[in-house]
């Protein structure tokens, strides 16, 4: 087990953790897309599991720059996250509450990563690692994208659709 004796060691747990959830999103991801009913929907999740291919990648990159490993311990919060999202798609829901159910879902899984990356670009520019905090402030943005994505099939289409059922 790592040390957290500075706030660079904190950062870089940090950045361990996020790596690890987006590892493990890249992992689970095509599930919800497989059970998603609405196109739009679908297609918000087929983008977004290619952002976070490309996350993974900025991560290790930041890795990289900082001369640390991006491997650490497992992310046990975004398990969890995870597995409720399981729990839900193996429910016998009907398809338009499903799709809100997995909305729902991810969009936790978006306020977790939004709050990890807003706390490590923080901690990067404090830390004065400028262009790692650069690369984190670009995958930042994205989540924040995506969310407000999903808020937007929310509340226009699906949750609607979800009503009528």
């Amino acid at each position: 087990m790592a040390q957290l004796q500075s706030l660079q060691d904190l950062f870089v747990h940090g950045m361990q953790a996020l790596y690890s959830a987006e590892t493990l999103l890249v992992e689970s991801m095509p599930r919800m897309v497989e059970n998603t009913q609405n196109e739009e929907l679908r297609t918000a999740f087929t983008v977004h599991l290619e952002e976070t291919r490309q996350q993974i990648q900025r991560l290790e990159q930041a890795a990289q720059m900082l001369g640390v490993d991006p491997n650490g311990e497992e992310n046990v919060a975004l398990q969890g996250l995870i597995a409720e999202g399981e729990k839900l798609m193996q429910k016998d829901a009907a398809p338009e509450v499903l799709d809100a159910a997995l909305i729902a879902a991810a969009q936790k899984i978006e306020h977790y990563e939004i709050a990890g990356y807003g706390t490590a670009v923080y901690l990067a520019e404090e830390l004065g690692h400028n262009e790692v905090a650069q690369l984190l402030q670009q995958t930042l943005d994205e989540e924040k994208k995506t969310d407000q994505l999903l808020n937007q099939i929310a509340k226009n289409k699906v949750n609607r659709q979800a009503e009528q059922v």
